[in-house]
């Protein structure tokens, strides 16, 4: 059965009803929080739908993995990096992240950097 999660938030703030927030904060990672929209909470037996905030001056941590990423970017602006190069991103711009590419997000904007990241269930890349 599907789920919906009724969006509670504002421009500024962007929250869902249901949805827990992780935080992270370490040497690799600065400033990121993360909300799963859609996963293993919700049935969803192929993908998970995430949304991502990076304050300003933080970053992801530096990732490389066998599943692709959808990217959209909501708000905000700032740095990508694919493989060797950085790429600036803002807002209306879609990032495709391929297997195994080394990638980084980072906010170089002065308000938060918001995104919605879609990547396959885990378990069934092989």
């Amino acid at each position: 059965m599907g789920v919906i999660h009724r969006f509670t938030g504002n421009k500024d703030k962007f929250d869902w009803e249901e949805v827990d927030v992780q935080s992270y904060n370490s040497s690799e990672i600065k400033g990121v929080i993360k909300k799963v929209l859609v996963g293993p909470k919700e049935g969803a037996p192929y993908f998970v739908l995430r949304y991502f905030e990076i304050e300003p001056g933080g970053w992801t941590s530096l990732d490389e993995h066998s599943h692709d990423h959808g990217v959209f970017i909501l708000k905000g602006e700032g740095k990508v990096l694919l493989g060797q190069k950085e790429y600036k991103v803002k807002f209306g711009d879609v990032v495709y992240v391929s297997p195994n590419e080394k990638h980084q997000f980072k906010n170089t904007g002065n308000s938060p950097f918001g995104f919605i990241c879609v990547i396959p269930n885990k378990e069934l890349v092989k």
